[in-house]
């Protein structure tokens, strides 16, 4: 294998396993505001608070550390809960052991349709920070570590190559990774500018295809 750096590296169909630690992460505008409210813990309101930011955005990892840091409860994907009712226990748990409690989702309580009147009420009283929308840095920093957790050290230019051809979102970075690994990996190939020039015009055409496809009403039988 090449050494890493020179851009002539080949990717291997290995299993990866995303980095979590603290010097992985990167703080900048579109987080600081969360760093600085959990850094802040112990002078919460209440011992619970939500994280709030776009799925890519860092939410599991800045969730991880802030548990490992606070010797916090830390409970992914919040809204999309299959028990709400276990969300309650969690949150009351949290209040009577004095133990931090931070739930991450991609929205507010308000969109999770939340039928449990009294877990709708401790949601209303749960303070909530958002991870804003990424700025330049940080999104080169994700097309970076992305790769790290793969293995790989794309050439220096690739990034702002990539980057002013997709959408400005932390989505799109991770689907033009992983499209830019599937191809060089097909292929065969190294990364470089023609190879990401013809995964980024693949991906760009099948997204198209999936917003062309039609929707149908589903029939529920029971209804």
């Amino acid at each position: 294998m090449a050494e890493g750096g020179r851009g002539g590296q080949l990717p291997l169909p290995l299993a990866w396993k995303a980095a979590r630690g603290q010097k992985d992460f990167y703080v900048s505008p579109a987080n600081a505001e969360a760093v600085r409210f959990l850094d802040g813990w112990a002078i919460w309101p209440v011992p619970v608070a939500l994280l709030v930011g776009p799925e890519g955005s860092g939410k599991t990892h800045l969730g991880q550390i802030f548990a490992r840091r606070a010797n916090a409860r830390f409970l992914d994907d919040a809204d999309r809960a299959v028990s709400h009712e276990a969300l309650f226990h969690a949150w009351n748990e949290a209040v009577d052991a004095r133990r931090p409690l931070l739930l991450a989702a991609r929205s507010a309580p308000a969109d999770w349709h939340v039928k449990l009147p009294d877990l709708r009420s401790r949601l209303a009283a749960t303070p909530i920070v958002r991870i804003g929308p990424p700025d330049d840095a940080l999104l080169l920093h994700l097309f970076a570590k992305l790769w790290r957790d793969r293995g790989i050290t794309p050439p220096p230019e690739l990034g702002p190559y990539v980057l002013k051809r997709i959408e400005r979102s932390f989505a799109a970075v991770a689907a033009a990774v992983a499209a830019l690994d599937a191809a060089a990996l097909a292929e065969r190939r190294p990364l470089s500018i023609p190879l990401a020039r013809a995964a980024l015009l693949d991906l760009a055409r099948s997204t198209a295809a999936e917003d062309a496809l039609p929707s149908f009403p589903v029939h529920d039988p029971g209804a």
